[in-house]
């Protein structure tokens, strides 16, 4: 008798309307963390009636912004896959993070999940292929979670 293991298959992964939606959504969610982030550390400024953090948040450039969103990211993306498998925008559009094996991912793919989103032009890497370079870098694969889910109990009746 062969023992057969259960792999991810084409018909499992998300579509690219999915993956779309999916990185509105989070990137919609980021804006507000940092908007909510920056509010709560002007008013804490002048609840305090310490100008100090009020002024460092109000006189952020361009760049600096661009950074500090750089960093909600990260951190969004790291904690709400590693702790759930999925972010917001997968919630929504019913579909989750796994390994190849149908596995949740580990801390270090996670890691270098969210690290290789960093990429510049890193989400333009699904207009040439089915998965980005954030999955295929970190062997990982976003899939429909319901039919991912009967797919799975289905093999391990078998």
């Amino acid at each position: 008798m062969e023992n057969k293991k259960f792999t991810v298959t084409d018909d499992l992964l998300a579509s690219k309307g999915q993956r779309l939606l999916n990185f509105v959504i989070d990137l919609f969610i980021i804006y507000v963390i940092e908007i909510s982030i920056g509010t709560t550390i002007i008013l804490i400024g002048d609840l305090t009636k310490s100008d100090t953090a009020s002024n460092w948040v109000s006189s952020l450039r361009g760049v600096e912004s661009f950074f500090f969103g750089l960093v909600i990211l990260f951190f969004y993306y790291l904690i709400t896959e590693m702790y759930f498998s999925r972010t917001f925008g997968k919630y929504f559009t019913k579909t989750i993070v796994v390994k190849h094996e149908g596995s949740r991912p580990n801390m270090k793919s996670i890691i270098v999940r969210t690290l290789s989103r960093l990429i510049p032009f890193e989400p333009f890497s699904f207009l040439t292929a089915d998965r980005g370079w954030h999955d295929t870098l970190s062997v990982t694969y976003v899939v429909k979670k319901h039919d991912f889910i009967a797919k799975k109990k289905l093999f391990s009746e078998e």
